[in-house]
């Protein structure tokens, strides 16, 4: 079992028509993925082809949902239109939304996630590459190659570390039931515990690693809900250890205040909490291969 989308996920893509959106519209479908429709306003009527499915475009979400029944929403979609895409597949009535547009303003993002808190709809990014449950469907960016199916769940704040950490994980025999990229922005839709949680819910996931970096508190709270909360294990890895000090690094989220939010720091405080931290990616692989075989 994957947690979020599986091989029935039918799937919306927002900004279809756009060089991005097509391109990875193809290769969400060429992977398996129900890609049923398509939304870009004016240009309502066309029908595009994937690659050997033709899916039509509608002018708005609620048109698609009218003609189709959709499970969730991928949003290649300009930053100062992608706040109101979000809003708009949320009050069509669809369960899931992927953002994968960044650079969203910060002020607007907060306004979108407490609108969505007073609603149903569920929102992985905004800036992430999305997810994957390997072998069924993916939803995003992320290059397929590198994922395979197995009882690794992985949830992660990066983007290329996430398939950098996936990649090491396929490489020594581990596949992965789900992998939850969720964007690395100071406001994101879905937290580590809001996944951490899916994946303690999930019969088939053995194992969830973590993948982590420098700036905030995002690991340290982490830390505290799978010590209290989680019994299957947990390992990490930390971005960041050889980071130099008083430079910004990464994302918009990756911002040190004082001596918190050093990799250091994360590490110590998940370290503290009996969860293992990788200081490179195959470390992290090897201390997963270690978990599940203990």
């Amino acid at each position: 079992m994957s947690i979020l989308v599986d091989a029935q996920t039918r799937v919306l893509i927002q900004g279809i028509t756009g060089s991005e959106g097509r391109f990875h519209a193809q290769r969400m479908a060429g992977y398996g993925t129900k890609v049923i429709a398509g939304v870009t306003p004016g240009k309502g009527g066309l029908e595009l082809d994937l690659g050997g499915s033709r899916v039509p475009v509608y002018d708005t979400v609620a048109e698609a949902v009218k003609e189709h029944e959709l499970d969730a929403s991928v949003v290649f979609v300009p930053a100062r239109f992608a706040p109101d895409a979000i809003l708009e597949a949320s009050a069509a009535g669809l369960k899931l939304v992927v953002c994968i547009t960044e650079h969203i303003p910060l002020h607007t993002m907060l306004k979108v996630y407490h609108i969505l808190k007073l609603r149903s709809t569920r929102l992985i990014g905004p800036n992430c590459p999305g997810l994957i449950a390997p072998g069924k469907a993916k939803l995003g960016i992320m290059p397929e190659h590198v994922f395979m199916p197995g009882p690794v769940g992985v949830v992660s704040r990066s983007g290329t570390l996430t398939y950098e950490i996936a990649a090491q994980l396929t490489r020594i025999g581990l596949g992965q039931s789900t992998v939850v990229g969720i964007g690395g922005d100071p406001v994101i839709g879905s937290s580590f515990i809001d996944v951490l949680e899916l994946f303690e819910k999930d019969p088939e996931t053995e194992l969830v690693v973590l993948v982590g970096e420098i700036g905030g508190r995002d690991e340290e709270e982490a830390a505290e809900f799978i010590s209290e909360e989680m019994s299957k294990p947990v390992i990490a890895y930390i971005a960041g250890f050889s980071a130099p000090p008083g430079k910004r690094m990464g994302h918009a989220g990756a911002i040190i205040t004082g001596g918190e939010g050093t990799a250091e720091a994360k590490a110590k405080a998940l370290e503290a909490k009996g969860i293992p931290v990788g200081r490179t990616p195959r470390e992290m692989a090897e201390l997963a291969q270690r978990a599940l075989r203990s």
